[in-house]
């Protein structure tokens, strides 16, 4: 159901840039926006990891890392993305305190994942590689491509209304009409791409929880980065605010339920969705090994 409902939304933010646009600035106006749209989103995308990496502090983990814990992290991820047949992405350290982590890239020949030193503290080894597998899953279903397509359109939309009062015999129906939708139409398309990435969450948790082998281990890694998101301060993230919506777990004081301004589902909504596909995989694989043998075997 999560790619279904993803194209179905995207389809009704098409829909309301093609309406929004005609009616605010008709096509020449529609035109320019999406363009100026498409060329800032393109460059962020071309360029994200890059971008992300450097915003949030990320520092590249190599086969000389010091650090056993983070060696063994790296390796984890490594043969993580071999059970999901991906290529082997390029691993990060962010150096804070807060359980967090992340993946970018525009795809998953060019991808980067980081992991906060808090979660490698905070969590157990099977709970960090199913944070990993989270993030992996995320590669594989190429949701950076997904999350620029999405901010190209809410990008546009809100340039039209912009461009509204700029374009010479352009605000049809009204001077009350048009500023209704200068107002609405921005906030309808940031609600609807707020609602594709939490899809894309929700989609990425069971992904993540297969490639790991036990959903259990993400509902509890979950739980564990819930806490410690809301009782510390992640300073990269609050200085960027704009970049929250690519980790695991909002890094930002949140809310608990899920609600039309969040990016990220309600905690307790994806554990107990974990929590059912656990007792999926008891029913369907009983009595046979390998679902919670881990990536190492």
């Amino acid at each position: 159901m999560g790619p279904l409902k993803t194209a179905i939304l995207l389809s009704v933010l098409t829909a309301l840039f093609m309406t929004v646009g005609f009616m605010l600035a008709g096509f020449t106006g529609s035109l320019i926006a999406l363009v100026l749209a498409l060329a800032i989103n393109f460059y962020s995308y071309w360029n994200a990891d890059k971008i992300v990496l450097r915003m949030q502090g990320a520092r590249p983990v190599d086969d000389s890392a010091n650090s056993p814990t983070i060696r063994l992290f790296a390796n984890d991820t490594k043969a993580l993305a071999r059970v999901a047949g991906l290529p082997e992405p390029k691993i990060y350290i962010i150096d804070t305190e807060q359980p967090n982590a992340f993946a970018t890239g525009r795809n998953p020949e060019n991808a980067a994942v980081a992991a906060t030193t808090g979660l490698l503290q905070m969590l157990k080894r099977e709970e960090t590689a199913a944070v990993m597998a989270h993030e992996l899953a995320h590669v594989e279903n190429r949701d950076t491509l997904t999350m620029t397509v999405t901010a190209t359109l809410a990008g546009a939309i809100g340039w039209i209304a912009n461009l509204a009062f700029l374009l010479p015999g352009r605000g049809r129906g009204g001077l009350v009409r048009t500023l209704a939708l200068m107002i609405l139409a921005p906030l309808a398309a940031s609600l609807v791409q707020m609602a594709i990435s939490r899809s894309r969450e929700y989609e990425a948790d069971r992904r993540g929880a297969e490639i790991c082998g036990n959903p259990l281990w993400l509902a509890s890694a979950l739980e564990k980065i819930d806490r410690g998101a809301h009782a510390i301060v992640n300073r990269q993230a609050e200085q960027n605010p704009a970049m929250a919506h690519l980790y695991i777990m909002n890094p930002l004081a949140g809310k608990r339920s899920d609600n039309l301004f969040s990016t990220h589902p309600s905690t307790a909504n994806r554990v107990e969705r974990l929590r059912a596909m656990a007792g999926e995989f008891e029913q369907d694989d009983a009595g046979k090994a390998g679902h919670g043998a881990g990536p190492w075997g």
